[in-house]
């Protein structure tokens, strides 16, 4: 993905900082799942007062994608921080990475942190989450 790609996926991610619902934690985060052919699906975190239900903002982005039947992506952009100021980079949680594993593959999946429009790092599946299990080891 060249500069603009990412960047346009890093300005999706932000905005959706804005529709996240985090009353308990305050943290607030955003992604932008881009599709093989070029779709991008957004996604915020929801937070649940009992905690587990709680939803992150990458699994929210994939489910919106495979509920429309989207299943090959190539790239995430995630964006966070507390009270949706962005100033560091946040890193999907293992259950979203775990996610990650069912639909990408670890070796060209792209995973984009961003601390604002030109500070980023981009990191492949692989890296976040070495010796993943993923649907690979359970077929037969």
């Amino acid at each position: 993905m060249d500069k603009k790609q990412i960047q346009k996926l890093i300005e999706q991610a932000a905005d959706q900082i804005k529709y996240c619902y985090a009353p308990y934690s305050g943290f607030k985060v955003g992604a932008a799942l881009l599709t093989k052919n070029g779709k991008i699906y957004t996604g915020c975190n929801i937070e649940n007062a009992a905690y587990t239900p709680t939803n992150c903002a990458e699994r929210t982005a994939f489910f919106k994608a495979v509920s429309e039947g989207e299943i090959e992506f190539q790239a995430i952009c995630v964006v966070g921080g507390k009270d949706g100021a962005i100033e560091m980079y946040t890193t999907p949680c293992g259950v979203c990475r775990q996610v990650m594993m069912e639909f990408c593959n670890p070796e060209t999946f792209q995973i984009i942190l961003a601390a604002d429009i030109e500070k980023y790092k981009v990191l492949w599946l692989k890296d976040l989450l070495p010796m993943g299990f993923g649907p690979d080891n359970v077929k037969k």
